[in-house]
C-alpha cells in the first residue's frame, strides 16, 4: 500500500502508521445536539432512506472531532425493510416486527437484497466519499445471526430465548434463514462498497450470546461466507459480550476484531492470535465521568493496545446518548497526541 493511504486502512492492514486511529461506533447520531435538531419529527427509518439526511449526519461527527474514519449513517434493518419485511423502529424500544419468522414459509419469502431495493444507500454513499476527501467511509451491516434474532423474537430480547429454540429444535429452518440473511447482508454490503465505502464492518450485536461451540455450527459459516465475498476492503468484525468468541470472531475471516469492554486488549491479542489487528475498547460509560478518570483509562487502552498487530482505537460498544461531545473531542485528540511515534 502506499505510504499515504489513510491511517486507519493502514492499521485495520497492520501497517505501520504514524499514530493510532480513533473512531467511535454510533459518532454520528443520538449524542450530537446537531443531530437531535435534524432528526426532530423524522422517524428513524425515513431518515435512514433519505440520501441528503443520511450525509449530513454522517458528516457531522467528521466536523467535530479528529477521527480517522466516517462509518455510514444507517440502520441494521434496513436492508430488512428494503424487501419488503413490516417492521419500524420504535423510539426507546429498537426495532419491531409485525410478523415474526418462525417457520418455513416466513422463511421462503425472504429474497435477496438489489442496488435497486436502496438507491438512497448509493447516492448517499456516491455523495459522502465526494465530501469526506481522504477520511475513509466504513460501510457497515448486521450480520445474520443478530437480524435473524430480532426477526424471530419480534423485537429486541434480552435472552433470545426463541432464537436459540429455533437454531437447537428446528435446525433446517435456522440454516435456511441464515442462508437468506448472508445473502441480503453481503448485498448490503456489496452496494456500499461499490459505491464507495472503503472498509466494511459486520455488527453481530448479540452473537455474544451462544456458546463456543454453538457459534461454530450455527453462525459461523455465514459469517465466512460474507467476509469471503468482500475480500476487496478490510473486514471488521464486531459483537457484544463476546469475550469466549474473540478468536473464533477472527477466524471468521475478518481483518479486525472489534473487542467490547470487558476483555482487555492485551488478553484480547492473545485470543485472537497472530495475523489480526484488534478495535476497541474503552468502556462507553467512562465518558459519562470527569475527563481525570477517562484520561489515564483511555492511555491504559493504548498501552494494552500495543500487544496487537494493529490497533483502531474505539469504544467497547456505541457512544451512548447522555455523552458530553466535548469528552469524545478530547478523546480523539488524546489518542493521537498520546500514541504520535
Amino acid at each position: 500500500m502506499p505510504a499515504e493511504d489513510p491511517v486507519f486502512l493502514r492499521a485495520c492492514r497492520r501497517e505501520p502508521v504514524p499514530h493510532t486511529p480513533v473512531w467511535f461506533m454510533r459518532q454520528a447520531g443520538r449524542s450530537l445536539p446537531e443531530y437531535l435538531r435534524l432528526r426532530e419529527g423524522i422517524p428513524m427509518l425515513d431518515a435512514c432512506a433519505d440520501p441528503e439526511l443520511i450525509v449530513e449526519i454522517t458528516l457531522q461527527p467528521v466536523r467535530r472531532y479528529s477521527i480517522d474514519a466516517a462509518i455510514f449513517f444507517s440502520d441494521i434493518v434496513v436492508p430488512l425493510k428494503a424487501i419488503g419485511i413490516d417492521l419500524d423502529i420504535k423510539p426507546g424500544v429498537g426495532p419491531v416486527i409485525a410478523d415474526p419468522i418462525r417457520d418455513k414459509d416466513a422463511v421462503s419469502r425472504l429474497r435477496p437484497l438489489s442496488p435497486d431495493d436502496i438507491p438512497y444507500v448509493t447516492e448517499a454513499v456516491s455523495g459522502l466519499v465526494g465530501e469526506l476527501g481522504d477520511i475513509p467511509l466504513i460501510g457497515f451491516a448486521g450480520a445474520p445471526f443478530t437480524l435473524a434474532s430480532y426477526l424471530i423474537e419480534g423485537g429486541p430480547s434480552k435472552n433470545h430465548d426463541r432464537t436459540k429454540a429455533l437454531m437447537y429444535g428446528q435446525p433446517d429452518i435456522w440454516h435456511s434463514l441464515m442462508a437468506a440473511l448472508t445473502e441480503i447482508t453481503i448485498g448490503f454490503l456489496r452496494t456500499q462498497v461499490a459505491a464507495g465505502a472503503r472498509a466494511v464492518q459486520l455488527f453481530d450485536s448479540w452473537v455474544g450470546a451462544v456458546a463456543p461451540e454453538d457459534y461454530r455450527r450455527y453462525v459461523m459459516p455465514y459469517s465466512e461466507r460474507i467476509f469471503a465475498a468482500m475480500t476487496d476492503v478490510p473486514r471488521i468484525h464486531f459483537g457484544v459480550g463476546t469475550g469466549e468468541l474473540l478468536g473464533l470472531l477472527g477466524q471468521a475471516g475478518a481483518d479486525v476484531v472489534g473487542v467490547d469492554w470487558r476483555v482487555t486488549l492485551d488478553e484480547a491479542a492473545r485470543r485472537v492470535g497472530p495475523g489480526k489487528a484488534l478495535q476497541g475498547n474503552l468502556d462507553p460509560a467512562l465518558l459519562l465521568a470527569p475527563w481525570e478518570v477517562v484520561e489515564p483509562r483511555a492511555r491504559k487502552v493504548l498501552e494494552q493496545g500495543k500487544a496487537a498487530e494493529g490497533h483502531i482505537f474505539n469504544l467497547g460498544h456505541g457512544v451512548l446518548p447522555s455523552t458530553d461531545p466535548d469528552q469524545l473531542a478530547r478523546l480523539a485528540d488524546l489518542v493521537h497526541s498520546a500514541s504520535a511515534r
